[in-house]
């Protein structure tokens, strides 16, 4: 087959089965936006916690309770980190079918959200580590309290260093979304399997949807660059440190 004759085919194939790919990236776009989401949720609240340190005056319950978490997160992480997302999918959605009898597009946004999460825990305590532990102290002088300080002075900061990453794992998930086609979501590449298989016009379909791929990816990275540039250049109402008395008033005011 010639070039020409090659892209002609692929334009026919996308003109005639739009419709469908179309509704494939919609399927697409929802499960990685929602994953990512709810990803970013779970490793707000696994990272955060697990990058707590207690200090000398914490109590024997909370020392016990501190590494209980810990060790079940570290499994959490080691688990879902180490072994493939498609076995993932398939293991969890046969495994809780006739537990919860879900449909299939809620168990790919669960899969993908606890796979995200895992990933966003590590991603997110990294983040929180990497704040100077001077302005940890400097806030709690200040009168701020553990909450008060993680949520005014550190996670500020360490969501604004990290956000690369974060974004990655959005990027990353449009595209790994194509796994969850073995538990039969209408997504992007079960749909160019359907039409491949109906038209046998293997080479040309996948090649389309390598182009879409490509399209989502990129628009999603130019959409996240300018989410970063955003936040690098407002603070957003929140101190990038506690030495600017300026920014802190709106902190102890009336605390």
């Amino acid at each position: 087959m010639n070039q020409s004759t090659f892209f002609q085919t692929a334009l026919d194939l996308l003109i005639k089965f739009w419709p469908s790919l179309l509704l494939g990236v919609r399927t697409t776009l929802i499960v990685a936006i929602l994953g990512t989401l709810f990803g970013f949720i779970i490793g707000l609240i696994v990272g955060g916690i697990k990058a707590i340190q207690l200090d000398f005056t914490s109590s024997t319950i909370k020392r016990i309770l501190k590494k209980v978490f810990d060790t079940l997160v570290s499994i959490y992480i080691g688990v879902f980190r180490g072994t493939p997302m498609m076995v993932q999918a398939v293991f969890i959605y046969y495994a809780l079918l006739n537990v919860i009898h879900w449909d299939k597009m809620t168990a790919a946004i669960f899969v993908i959200s606890i796979n995200t999460g895992a990933y966003m825990a590590e991603i997110i305590r990294a983040g929180i580590q990497a704040v100077d532990k001077g302005q940890v102290e400097a806030s709690r002088s200040l009168g701020l309290s553990n909450l008060q300080t993680m949520m005014y002075i550190v996670l500020p900061q360490a969501i604004r260093n990290v956000f690369p990453a974060i974004g990655n794992e959005l990027i990353v998930n449009i595209k790994d979304s194509s796994v969850l086609m073995i538990i039969s979501i209408t997504e992007l590449m079960f749909e160019a399997k359907s039409i491949a298989g109906s038209t046998y016009h293997f080479t040309e379909t996948y090649f389309n949807v390598a182009i879409i791929y490509l399209i989502l990816t990129t628009i999603a990275s130019l959409l996240l660059n300018a989410m970063e540039r955003k936040i690098n250049q407002t603070s957003s109402g929140y101190p990038q440190s506690v030495t600017d008395p300026k920014q802190m008033k709106f902190i102890t005011k009336g605390n």
